[in-house]
């Protein structure tokens, strides 16, 4: 299997040796942690490089494939906004960190929100923040759907990511509250993508986004193709979503 660095420059990502030692000092604080918390079942490194950090990084090999974001070192932002302005992006669901942490490291000028439920979950996340030193980093242990429906975070975010959170449709309902009208969300998704999409039509439609680009990505060791569903916020969402915690997994919009 190739190293991370080969792996991440066939995908168009050039990673400095000082990205590499942060993502193999997260998969040791994650070892650590997992022997109380049950964090991972993926515990080898060689592994857990690309089952984790190529895998968290494929939505920035996606934004740049779309022209959404410049490559090399101008990926702060995207190329027609105004100097000065910074990318906020919130990891809905980021558990162990993926894949919100990892984009992080690549994209330090990034502002980034973890949104974790999960007490012990956003226990390591805020122990890992400050393990990495990671700055306009902030944790938010909350449901999504509470988030959501706060003022300070609704239709506040550029970017918003997912991994293996919920079908398209729930997690349009969760991530779409939280974007601007011009945002993105980027979500991964194996070889269901297509029939998620059109079974979330209604809902995204109702949410105020559309699909923009279903991108697929092989991974070394990986047989199934890794997708990238991006789905753009065209409009407002309308005021009674997120619906209150539970009732999007519960009874889905849409079809």
């Amino acid at each position: 299997m190739p190293t991370l660095r080969a792996a991440a420059r066939d995908l168009g990502l050039v990673l400095t040796e000082e990205q590499v030692r942060a993502f193999h000092r997260h998969w040791q604080e994650l070892v650590a942690w997992n022997k109380r918390f049950n964090l991972t079942t993926v515990t080898d490194y060689e592994t857990a490089q690309v089952r984790h950090f190529l895998d968290s990084l494929l939505p920035l090999v996606a934004l740049r494939e779309v022209g959404w974001l410049p490559g090399g070192e101008r990926a702060a932002r995207p190329p027609h906004w105004p100097p000065g302005r910074r990318l906020l992006c919130a990891d809905i669901g980021s558990g162990a960190g993926f894949p919100g942490v990892p984009l992080k490291v690549v994209c330090p000028a990034w502002g980034m929100v973890l949104v974790e439920s999960v007490g012990k979950k956003a226990q390591f996340l805020r122990h890992l923040v400050g393990v990495l030193a990671l700055d306009d980093v902030r944790v938010e242990q909350a449901r999504a759907e509470e988030v959501g429906r706060d003022p300070l975070h609704r239709e506040q975010y550029d970017l918003v990511v997912a991994r293996a959170v919920a079908d398209l449709r729930v997690l349009a309902e969760y991530a779409l509250p939280l974007l601007r009208r011009g945002g993105l969300l980027a979500a991964h998704k194996g070889s269901r993508a297509e029939q998620e999409v059109w079974e979330a039509e209604k809902a995204l439609h109702i949410l105020g986004g559309d699909v923009v680009r279903i991108l697929s990505y092989e991974l070394p060791g990986v047989v199934e193709p890794r997708r990238i569903v991006l789905v753009e916020k065209r409009s407002a969402t309308p005021a009674p979503y997120p619906r209150r915690p539970g009732i999007p997994q519960k009874r889905p919009l849409g079809r």
